[in-house]
Order: structure tokens, then sequence, then C-alpha cells
């Protein structure tokens, strides 16, 4: 749920302080969908409508939850983004609770130029406004692949930045648990422009000792704790040592052709500094890389120790070397295919509609035989044949892997919901289909790439012809010149973001790879 400010603002700012477009009211009566009173989720932020404070202008970008506009503050005519958050698609208390808690944490965090700065909270009938500090520079990895120069110099200044956030956000008592680099964008363009982290959406409080198992965060960027569901803040560093990886070569450390495969090169972290360019970086780059990934957490440096390593302390005196082609290609490879991802992900939440929420509801009412509010398993086992559900097995064992480990041994309401939600998602085809139709214009069944071009361009990417060019190279395996679906499938299920999936399970919830320890203290792994 980021700030997703890629668009240029410069071209708007005549635009929007001139013209009120009239855009559909934001404010609505006081009941939604279904003629149901609506929630109230934050207690203590104004109640007004949007538009009687700020003039809301062009999308621009939009995530599973919410939409991010251009938005003008109507006394002082800043511009600011404002990110609205729908309320109709926050289904459940653990919905809620995630926006409540990232409000929280956003005006926790002290003022920093590293982290984006929360105007203010407010909030309507139909949706949750958090308007904040516009940030016009793109993102990371795009600002890297359009330079013509790019050093090992230039990749510590960032990484000096990012461990800065991770230092700040653990002074104060917070886990950012969803580090990557998506979610650091440029305040504006100007080659000197701060670097600020922009989506706090999946950041939790902690306090001295206390430990987490909720599998959150990005799966390249995942430390291997959180797949062991034992963690504190150490997994911060983790993943801003994946991102210095890839800042150096383009690529991530820990790669498969699944969720599952990502994951086990995590658990074995082997890390490979033998292909190009990783013979011409430094030594210091690739010591401080070794101590950032460290699997135990115990010994893995703090962020302190982190900005005290030389390599950071003597960032001016890093090589001022290009890196090369080939990491820029594959920087601007590994950026567009995340995107082409993030695009079908919206596309596939956004067929999950007011409908298939009732549906869930009904089978969970059917399933409550005692009527007491929650389904046990045994309700659980003996009411899916009845209902003539169409889940595959291993999908019913998702169900019954969330009541064995949720402590209770039972679903209420909202986990049901939850957990089938996921399924919908992600084991249903027929979402997979819809999101391939998006970009199958035509409908003649493949994604050509003019499809594909057109769908970047309206994303933002400025190169989009190439990128479109270097992501078939990836996706087309059998080099026909087109995308069908089944390479399509297979693209998306490739180190595919947890973070949604997961997001719901906090509290002893389970995630769809479940990574057990056993008590010889190897490790089990399975797909449920």
């Amino acid at each position: 749920m980021g700030n997703c400010c890629r668009s240029p603002a410069a071209v708007a700012r005549e635009d929007v302080s001139t013209h009120d477009h009239g855009r559909k009211d934001r404010g609505g009566s006081d009941t939604g969908a279904g003629g149901k009173k609506t929630i109230t989720v934050l207690n203590d932020v104004s109640k007004e409508r949007i538009e009687e404070k700020y003039l809301v202008d062009r999308e621009l970008g939009r995530g599973e939850f919410g939409v991010t506009y251009l938005c003008i503050d109507r006394n002082t005519k800043e511009l600011l983004a404002c990110k609205s958050i729908s309320k109709r698609k926050l289904r459940t208390a653990v919905d809620i609770e995630d926006v409540r808690r990232e409000v929280a944490i956003m005006k926790h965090l002290p003022k920093n130029s590293s982290i984006v700065r929360l105007k203010e909270a407010c909030e309507d009938d139909n949706a949750v406004h958090l308007v904040m500090e516009l940030c016009e520079g793109g993102e990371l990895f795009d600002r890297i692949v359009a330079r013509g120069h790019y050093t090992e110099r230039a990749a510590a200044a960032v990484t000096r930045t990012i461990v800065e956030v991770v230092q700040l956000c653990h002074k104060h008592g917070v886990i950012h648990r969803d580090l990557k680099p998506e979610n650091f964008l440029f305040a504006n363009k100007k080659e000197n422009s701060p670097l600020k982290a922009i989506d706090f959406g999946l950041s939790i409080f902690f306090k001295p000792g206390q430990r987490f198992s909720e599998i959150v965060g990005s799966p390249y960027y995942m430390a291997p704790e959180v797949l062991k569901r034992n963690y504190g803040p150490e997994i911060d560093i983790w993943s801003a040592g994946v991102i210095l990886y890839i800042l150096l070569c383009g690529v991530p450390p820990f790669w498969a052709e699944s969720e599952q495969g990502v994951a086990q090169a995590i658990l074995r972290g082997l890390i490979d500094f033998k292909r190009d360019p990783w013979p011409n970086v430094s030594e210091s780059a690739k010591n401080l890389i070794r101590q950032m990934l460290e699997p135990d957490p115990k010994l893995r440096l703090t962020a302190k120790q982190v900005l005290e390593h030389p390599w950071l302390q003597n960032a001016k005196k890093a090589p001022n070397v290009p890196l090369g082609d080939v990491v820029k290609s594959r920087l601007k490879q590994f950026s567009m295919m995340n995107r082409f991802k993030r695009k079908a992900l919206r596309v596939i939440a956004d067929h999950l509609s007011i409908e298939e929420v009732e549906d869930i509801k009904e089978m969970f009412k059917k399933m409550d035989t005692d009527n007491d509010g929650i389904v046990s398993i045994e309700e659980l086992k003996t009411g899916l044949p009845k209902i003539g559900s169409q889940l595959a097995e291993s999908e019913v064992q998702m169900l019954i892997e969330a009541v064995d480990t949720n402590g209770k041994g039972t679903l209420d309401y909202g986990e049901f919901v939850a957990v089938s939600l996921h399924l919908l998602r992600m084991a249903n085809d027929e979402h997979l289909r819809k999101a391939f139709s998006y970009f199958d214009k035509n409908g003649n069944g493949y994604i050509e790439q003019e499809e594909l071009q057109d769908a970047l361009m309206e994303d933002g990417a400025a190169d989009y012809a190439d990128v479109a060019n270097d992501i078939f190279q990836e996706v087309d395996t059998d080099k026909d010149g087109k995308i069908s679906y089944d390479e399509f499938a297979a693209m998306m299920k490739t180190g595919t973001d947890w973070r949604k999936a997961s997001r719901h399970y906090s509290r002893g919830r389970f995630n769809s790879l479940s990574v057990k320890l056993m008590k010889d203290g190897s490790l089990n792994m399975s797909n449920e």
C-alpha cells in the first residue's frame, strides 16, 4: 500500500491548482454496500470529506487495498499524495488493524529526511485517506537504470540511507518487515534528491526480546528466521543485505522457479560471489554482505554496526568504476518483471467482488452447524463435502492447517474469510485467467509484445518497448514470440509476493508455505 508516486507532478501543478475536476464524491452517505452502516477505522481523526480540505486529482498508483492520488491542499496549495484505502476492501478485523497500525507507526516515527512525511490521516464513509509528502522522483531501480554511470560508490550511498531508516525504526521500537526496492522513492528528480521509505503497511511495534511468528514480506527479501516463524528486528538487516546484493549485481542472492524453491535457497544461505560483476567488486563490499546475510540473527550485524562498517564509513572512497551494462540490464529486467507481476496481482484483487465475499459468508454459516460463530476442525471436515466445495485436497488442507496452528483449534468468521480469500486469489485459476485477459487485449489467447508494451506504458515505464522485450526474453520460454497462459501462470508463481497472502494470518495463523522445525532440528517444508 505504498505511496506509488511514479508520475511526475510538475505537469499537474498548474492543472491541479486551477481546475476542480468534479471527481466522484469520496464522501458518500453514512451507509455502505447493502445499506449497512459503515465501519469506523480511525477513532481520533477528522471525519470530514477529503474533498473539503484537498483537491484530489489524477491517480498516481494503485495497490491491493488503496489508490494513491495527486492532491493539493486547498489552503496552502502544497502538492501532496493521498492514499485512499477503500473500506469495502477491509474485509476482516485484521485488515482494519493493519491500517490502524500503519497510521500509528507513521505518526510515531520522528520526522526524518529519509522517511515520507504523513501530513494527516482522515476518514469518510467510504475510505481512510493518508495524506503524505509527494515523492515524484521515481522508484529506486528506475533511477539507477536511467543513470549513465552506476558504480559501487553509488550503491554505498543508497545502502547507507536504507540502513539509516532501519536504525531509526529499531531505535523507536518498530520493525519494518517489508524492506524492498519498491518501497523507496526519490523525493524529486534532482540528482541529489533524498531517497525516502514510503510504505509501513507491514511494520509492527516491538519490545526488546519480543519474537514474532507471522510470515510477512516479499520472498526474495525474507530472512530465514521469518520462514521458521521466530524472529525479531534482525530481519530488517537481512532484507537490507539482499537489496545491497541486488544493487551490486542486478539479481537477488536467493532465487528459484517457485515459492518453495526460493524459501529453500534462503534456508541454505549459499551466496554466489563468482559470476560477473563480483570479481570486480571490492572485498569490503562482499564482506559487508556476508555479515548482513548471516543466517544466525544473533551473529548478524546491527544497523549501527552496518553503518560503522569500513565500506560505508569510506563510501566516498568506494570504487567509482561503472559496474557495467550487465548489472543495469539485470536491474531493469528485475524491476520491470516485478512491475508486471504487481499489475497482474492488482487485477486479481479487483476481481474479488462483494458477491464472492458473500458466498464465503454463506459457506461459513452452513458449516457452523451449532451457530456458535466459529468453525471447528470437525465442522470443517464434515461441512466442505456437504456444501459441494470445489476446493482441491491441498486447499482443504490449507484450511485445516489454519485451524491446527492458530492455537484454538477453530476459525472465527474473520479468520475463515481471510483464508478463503487467499485461496481465491492464489489458487483459483479463474482469477489468474482474468489477470491474463487484462493483458490479452485482442483475446487471441496470448499476450503479444505490443500488448505488454501498452500495459507497461500505462504503468509509467519510460522505455517500455525495451522493457517488454526483456520480459519476453524471460517469460516466453518456448520462444514463439508471445506469452501463453501457461507461461504467464508460471511467471506469477515464481517468487510470488507472499505479503498479502500472509498479512491476515498473524497471531498464530498460517501461510501457504509451511516450514516446520523437526525434533532433530532439521527443517521440513511442504506446500499445504
